[in-house]
């Protein structure tokens, strides 16, 4: 199956181009990876007017143009990522996302950033299924179907699905520190509340058979990044999870992000991408290939205890966040926030070399920026990385890096082999 997949860049002119070198969505496999949609027309390549309501209508309509432009339709996003401005705004875009999912609700994330590109308001991004893999007429495994669950062990929302799998993936909503019982935040500070994250996640995982260290990838959202070292204390209490893992020392690839603001006013807000090894049946027997879960990293890129510099799955390799760091040193490179963005990019490029990969099979990037009015400056050096300007992309502001950096990257690339055990 493996062999008919490629990497597949789509636009169309009834969504933006964007802003910046990368493209509407990226297909492989079975997932198309859609570059964060901006409230832009895109006739007018302007923001439209109005307030968050109509910017997040915007926002839909250009998804809603990329995913009809693919020939599919909205009950195919598994994922929604919704970022604004102003956390107050968030009842505003629920009610304009409810039209555009009045049945089935994908997983879901909301985060208040610092800065969105053009001054928005909202940015919005999907992840959407892709059926029929990303060769014409090849002999794909088409019989896949999503699967949504929902457990009461872990808060539910009519507004999203807890976790919804499609092929070798179980996506899961970005789990808020409340409990489930009580519909409210867990009393304590940001240690009680990042544990109360984690048991969500756990249950969610328990509700569908699957074990917690078949995690392949974690993004956690802080309204104070001085808090990670807690969040850390706790979240090493859950990782690695199995004596297996122990012994392999095994945790997922992971991205650490600061939020203004984020739902219910919690402290933290976990997110987790998570292997799913049988697919989604109806599938052949021969498309259930022993699929394992394959962590790798490399000297030539910063290394940490607490992730892993890239875990492969399935057809994607997800590579964690990457500092301006120099990995011989382990010091932040001199010079502005060009020389930051090279050292970024340098890392991830030395992770997928190391894996034997490309920078071509890279599908999505998301940058995180100190002050977003350093885009074209990271651009400068961004193309010299993606000269086609292939993959899909999310940029937004923060508040705050790691080690007081001025960028930080992180990105999804293709894995044509699949990870079968080796011979």
């Amino acid at each position: 199956m493996s062999n008919y997949n490629a990497v597949l860049a789509r636009n169309t002119e009834n969504a933006p181009k964007g802003i910046g070198p990368y493209s509407q969505t990226v297909a492989f496999s079975h997932y198309n990876n859609f570059s964060a949609q901006l409230p832009i027309d895109p006739k007018s390549g302007k923001l439209v007017a109005g307030g968050a309501k109509e910017q997040s209508e915007q926002c839909f309509k250009n998804i809603k143009a990329i995913v009809d432009s693919i020939d599919h339709v909205m009950s195919d996003v598994v994922r929604i990522t919704v970022f604004v401005k102003n956390i107050k705004d968030i009842d505003a875009v629920d009610e304009v996302y409810k039209t555009f999912f009045p049945g089935y609700v994908p997983t879901r994330t909301i985060v208040a950033v610092a800065a969105l590109p053009m001054d928005a308001l909202v940015q919005i991004e999907a992840l959407v299924s892709n059926g029929e893999g990303t060769i014409p007429n090849a002999p794909q495994a088409g019989d896949l179907i999503k699967l949504t669950n929902n457990t009461v062990n872990a808060p539910t929302s009519p507004l999203s699905t807890q976790a919804v799998a499609f092929s070798h993936y179980n996506n899961l909503s970005a789990q808020l520190p409340i409990d489930p019982k009580s519909g409210r935040v867990v009393a304590g500070g940001v240690k009680e509340q990042a544990g109360q994250c984690l048991k969500n996640i756990k249950a969610i995982l328990e509700s569908i058979d699957v074990p917690f260290d078949d995690i392949v990838k974690i993004n956690i959202f802080l309204k104070n990044l001085s808090d990670i070292e807690a969040v850390n204390e706790v979240y090493t209490t859950f990782f690695p999870d199995s004596a297996i893992a122990r012994a392999a020392a095994y945790v997922p690839a992971r991205t650490t992000v600061a939020a203004s603001a984020l739902p219910m006013d919690a402290l933290v807000q976990i997110e987790a991408v998570v292997s799913h090894g049988d697919g989604t049946p109806p599938q052949a027997v021969e498309d259930r290939h022993g699929l394992i879960i394959e962590a790798n990293n490399t000297e030539n890129a910063p290394k940490s205890s607490l992730y892993t510099q890239t875990v492969a799955f399935s057809h994607y390799n997800h590579i964690s966040a990457q500092l301006p760091l120099n990995p011989k040193t382990g010091e932040m490179v001199a010079g502005g926030v060009k020389e930051q963005a090279g050292q970024c990019l340098k890392n991830i490029k030395a992770i997928v070399e190391s894996i034997d990969h490309v920078m071509d099979d890279v599908v999505k990037v998301n940058i995180f920026l100190k002050n977003i009015a350093d885009i074209n400056a990271v651009d400068e050096v961004y193309t010299t990385f993606f000269p086609s300007g292939v993959p899909a992309r999310r940029t937004v502001g923060v508040s705050a890096l790691p080690k007081d950096a001025l960028v930080q990257i992180d990105a999804v690339v293709s894995n044509a082999e699949g990870t079968p055990p080796k011979a």
